[in-house]
């Protein structure tokens, strides 16, 4: 089987099965172990898979610059959006990640909500300006130009002041192994650290997202209060996430 062969098949197993584990492909089509990690590791290099202990899983489409995931399953993002909404109760403060998901929950608030947000993404502090009822608190720091956020030990700092009832969590990988995972370290801290001031933490979990894995952890499971999707009931992930007591809100 030539290299491109061996890929693209690698590729459909990872569409399909929702992972590979190298030792159990391997043998099944007759190639050393070595070889089929080699060809897992060429593919994490040119992003189309994460490698993980033991295999690979399918790499997160939420993990491109911010331009390009506008466009990514934007219809899925506004009904999470639409269900996130609910979760968020008048005269409450909610810290708001960055991302295009995120970005959805603006567009999907009514005018008439009056409620504190705290965020340290500009492009979503802007879009709140045309929600003249939310009083909006802004953490600075050196932008991650990546996902329009800022990120460092000003912004850990500026956090530390805030208490919030519910913080909305942005994520580019969720995953029952692997948990919650985003693409930075900087960035995944910096999740951490507004996850440590919300009283409850919900994961916006668009579609791209449910399955996928990126290459740092920003929280296990067990430590946010549920992940909101749009994700089929039946999809694997959804099950496994059901089956490990995780509160799964429908969009």
């Amino acid at each position: 089987m030539l290299a491109a062969e061996r890929r693209d098949l690698l590729l459909e197993r990872l569409r399909t099965d929702g992972k590979i584990v190298a030792k159990d492909l391997a043998a099944e089509l007759g190639l050393s172990e070595d070889s089929l990690r080699r060809d897992l590791r060429e593919m994490a290099a040119a992003g189309l898979c994460q490698r993980v202990y033991g295999g690979a899983l399918p790499a997160s489409p939420a993990a491109a610059d911010y331009d390009t995931r506008r466009s990514v399953e934007p219809d899925s993002k506004r009904r999470v959006a639409a269900r996130a909404v609910e979760l968020i109760r008048p005269g409450g403060t909610v810290i708001l990640d960055g991302g295009t998901t995120t970005l959805a929950v603006v567009d999907a608030l009514p005018d008439d909500l009056s409620f504190t947000v705290v965020t340290h993404s500009p492009t979503i502090a802007v879009a709140l300006l045309g929600k003249p009822e939310v009083e909006v608190l802004i953490l600075g720091g050196r932008l991650f130009r990546h996902s329009a956020v800022a990120c460092g030990a000003a912004t850990v700092e500026a956090a530390a002041a805030v208490s919030a009832d519910l913080f909305l969590l942005g994520v580019t990988g969720i995953h029952p192994g692997q948990g919650l995972t985003t693409g930075d370290a900087d960035e995944a801290a910096m999740k951490r650290a507004l996850a440590a001031r919300a009283a409850e933490t919900y994961v916006l979990g668009s579609t791209e997202k449910i399955g996928a894995a990126s290459p740092h952890r920003v929280l296990p499971l067990e430590a946010v209060s549920g992940v909101i999707t749009d994700a089929p009931a039946a999809d694997p992930t959804v099950v496994e996430l059901v089956a490990a007591g995780m509160k799964v809100l429908r969009a």
